[in-house]
Order: structure tokens, then sequence, then C-alpha cells
């Protein structure tokens, strides 16, 4: 078992470098010592294949990744944690620290410069507050990975892994299911942490498609579609269209007959290729 894990060991590492917790960072480090084995286990990785990890901490799951990877770069946005981490993986030689913000870095030229020809995979323990964002940047870029495997809010969780369609789903649902397949791997509780988060968060693993799943007229439409559809969930997606799409109610109508939807549809009942229908009438519209 990692000394990672014991909260003695970092709280006493983390009090040295003089670090305290940082609530606009969303910082919360894992102590439990089945969860990082099982993230490093189910992330894909092995010895031919380099992990891009963010926001490593005090560097547990760190330590498990550079156990099963062939090379591991971690992005951190903290520079205070900087010394922690050249504490606790001192023993790992195929660890890279990268201070830096994950939002701004060169995703593409990391992968090239860092891993060459590898095989990669993503893996993180992610602040609540920028889920999505990273998710989102991650699958937009479509980077040379396999796959994204993350630790997020529970019900962020299932709103992610919801399947369009179903009364879950979402906005980031459609988004995430057009460029992967992702799966719920396991929860885990608040008390895995420190300080220990009021929710419990999720495992989740998003496998890259080497294509999406439904052919959209136009992405960058295809998207503007589905975020305007769950503008207003509460309300039928023609409301949410005709408002999300600046389009009077008779031109989303005509839109949403030409697609073969009733007009008092809701956006959590249209499957992938009903948004790649609503898609493909929007662009007709818009170029004839």
């Amino acid at each position: 078992m990692s000394k990672l894990t014991d909260i003695n060991y970092v709280k006493s590492v983390l009090s040295k470098n003089g670090f305290t917790f940082s609530k606009s960072l969303g910082q919360n480090f894992l102590i439990n010592p089945t969860v990082c084995p099982r993230m490093a286990e189910n992330c894909g990785a092995d010895k031919k294949t380099g992990v891009i990890e963010i926001g490593p901490g005090a560097g547990v799951l760190t330590n498990e990744l550079a156990l099963v990877a062939k090379k591991v770069v971690a992005i951190e946005l903290d520079k205070r944690l900087l010394p922690v981490l050249d504490e606790t993986l001192a023993e790992h030689n195929n660890v890279k620290i990268l201070n830096d913000d994950v939002m701004k870095l060169d995703l593409h030229g990391l992968i090239k410069d860092e891993f060459g020809e590898s095989r990669v995979v993503v893996c993180a323990n992610l602040p609540y507050y920028i889920t999505s964002p990273v998710i989102m940047r991650i699958l937009e870029e479509k980077l040379p990975i396999d796959a994204l495997t993350v630790m997020v809010q529970k019900e962020a969780a299932q709103r992610i892994c919801a399947h369009p369609g179903t009364r879950a789903s979402g906005a980031i649902s459609a988004a995430v299911h057009y460029y992967s397949e992702p799966e719920l791997l396991f929860g885990v509780s608040a008390g895995s942490f420190i300080p220990a988060p009021k929710v419990d968060s999720a495992v989740i693993r998003l496998n890259i498609l080497k294509e999406p799943p439904v052919k959209a007229a136009d992405e960058k439409l295809f998207f503007k579609v589905v975020r305007a559809s769950f503008l207003q969930r509460r309300k039928t997606l023609s409301n949410s269209l005709s408002s999300g799409l600046s389009l009077s109610k008779s031109e989303v109508g005509e839109m949403l007959s030409e697609a073969g939807i009733k007009s008092n549809a809701r956006a959590e009942e249209m499957t992938m290729q009903q948004f790649a229908d609503i898609t493909a009438a929007y662009y007709k519209r818009i170029n004839t």
C-alpha cells in the first residue's frame, strides 16, 4: 500500500511545504487506498502507453499511474504543489510535472513532444467546477488518445453517461456521445478525500470513437442545436430552439416537421440521430 494514502503522511508533506487547500481551485486530494489503483487499472495504460494526468494534487494517482504506464505527464496549475510532488514522486523516473493550465496548453504539441508514436490515454481527478470545460476541450481537440478516465461529481457522471433520448440526458450527454462511448466505472464516497467534499464522486471512462455515431450536416451547427435544445429544459423543444437559435415558432415548427419530430417533443427525448436530423433541417434553412 502506498504511503501516499496515509493521511498523516500526506498532511505532513503538505504542511512541511507550507501548502493550504484552495477552495477556488476545488482542491480535494484522494486518500482512499483502493481508489487510485482502480483508476490506474481501468484507464487502459500499460508499459507501452503514455498518460496525461490533469491535476495531480499530492501525487496519489500519479504514483499509481507511474507503476503501470510507460510515462506520465502530469499537468498541475498550482505551483505551490511542485515541491510537494518533487518529494512524493521522487522514486519515479517516468513522471514529468508541467506547471501549466490544461485549458491553455497546446495538447497536440504536448503529445507529440512527450510521447511520440506511443499510445496515449488521459486520467484525472477533476475539480468539480471545471469538469465539463476540461472534458469538452479534450474531446473537441480530437487528440490522438484512446480514452479519457476521470473522477467527477456523481451527479455529473450520471448526466455525462446518460444516453441521449433518456430523461437524465442533457447537452453534455449528447456532446460526449458524439465523440465517445462513456461508461460509469465505480462510485467514490466523499470520505475518500481531504478535505471531504459535500457530495460523492464517480469514475467514468470515455472510450474515444474513431468516427461520430451520426453524420451531422455541420458539426458546429450540430452542437449549436444541441445547446439550444436544452436551453430551457422545462419547456418544449420547439420553445427552446426558437429562443436558442433566434427563429420564429413557425420556422422551428417547419424544421421539426421536416425532421419528423412532433411539435410538443422535449429535448431529453431526442436521440443522436434526431439531433442530426434537426441540424440538417437548420443547415438547409440558413443556407438556402
